[in-house]
């Protein structure tokens, strides 16, 4: 006997089930973040490709740490006490040298690589005023002007050989020169050649600046030139200028 169309089980629309009027929305998963553990992991790890010397010199500020509070409390009479301050110095010894080692591991991947520059301004800390994209570009070369703004004035960081780079580098002067008649503009060039500053050490060199601005008058440069100072187009395709070394993972944060 043929079975109606009317009489076949309804399918339901949705195999999820259904929520009361009053229920709660189900969260969804989040992503998890590793812990400090792994990430100190991959930071070594990453770190001791590119130098292998990181492990010996981690363990020789430790053992030196160790042995000098070792010594301290002998002499004091309380070896243990100093055993006992020794062993997370010597950690926090160790910690560091990783730090510094990681982040020198880090500017070398990015060397040579176009954003090198912008990279550099990333690493900058507190008090100043960076930009992720270059305010000057040669989509030819792909040589480039980055800049940031803080307490010693405006610095402009070129990046590129300096006979190539310099037309970009003048022509950003005089604009901010015609915006910021009063603001010392200091231009730092980086890269390996004669003159010019390894990325490693442009955050370093700009904060070495005499400091000429207050925090406020920083603040007030920075708005003129946003709103006088007309930036140009960056092509398509030049993206790579938001690649930053990660620093939190450097300090295995």
């Amino acid at each position: 006997m043929a079975t109606s169309p009317d009489s076949s089980p309804s399918t339901p629309a949705s195999d999820a089930p259904k929520r009361g009027l009053f229920s709660r929305k189900p969260k969804e998963a989040k992503a998890k973040k590793p812990s400090r553990l792994k990430q100190i992991r991959e930071v070594f790890q990453m770190t001791r490709r590119h130098d292998p010397m990181v492990p010996w010199l981690m363990l020789l500020a430790f053992l030196g740490v160790v042995a000098v509070s070792f010594l301290v409390g002998f002499l004091l009479e309380n070896w243990i006490t100093g055993l006992l301050i020794g062993l997370p110095l010597g950690l926090l010894a160790a910690t560091l040298i990783l730090s510094r080692r990681a982040e020198r591991a880090a500017f070398a991947q990015i060397e040579n690589q176009p954003g090198a520059s912008g990279a550099a301004l990333g690493t900058l800390k507190r008090g100043w005023i960076t930009e992720d994209q270059p305010v000057a570009v040669n989509p030819r070369t792909q040589d480039a002007v980055f800049r940031a703004i803080g307490r010693p004035g405006v610095i402009l960081v070129s990046e590129g050989p300096s006979h190539r780079v310099k037309p970009l580098v003048d022509a950003e002067r005089k604009r901010l020169a015609r915006i910021l008649p009063n603001v010392t503009i200091h231009v730092i060039e980086s890269g390996r050649g004669e003159g010019q500053v390894p990325i490693s050490q442009v955050a370093k060199k700009m904060n070495k600046l005499n400091k000429e601005l207050t925090k406020l008058e920083v603040n007030a440069v920075s708005k003129r030139i946003s709103s006088l100072g007309s930036r140009l187009p960056i092509p398509k395709g030049i993206d790579p200028y938001k690649a930053r070394p990660d620093r939190k993972a450097a300090r295995g944060r």
